[in-house]
């Protein structure tokens, strides 16, 4: 498990299985108090396009607005283990 990203309102985590390998990310929207699980084809692509905008140094404000797009998806209540 790593932590990518941490804004006031948004966190990411990225999960690898018990081998190492890459699994998938948590998104969790700190407002809503929601999150989300992406995995397969979903957090490959994912991956790429949080790539894409960490090569091109995007705004906090940007980043946020690109994780907004998930909040539809966020279904699962947020809470603290």
């Amino acid at each position: 498990m790593n932590m990518i990203y941490n804004s006031p309102h948004y966190c990411v985590v990225e999960f690898h299985d018990a081998a190492g390998e890459f699994g998938g990310f948590e998104i969790m929207d700190k407002a809503q108090r929601r999150e989300m699980y992406l995995g397969g084809t979903m957090a490959q692509r994912f991956r790429h396009e949080v790539e894409e905008m960490i090569a091109r140094e995007t705004s906090t404000d940007d980043l946020d607005a690109f994780l907004g797009r998930f909040d539809g998806l966020m279904q699962h209540s947020l809470t603290m283990h």
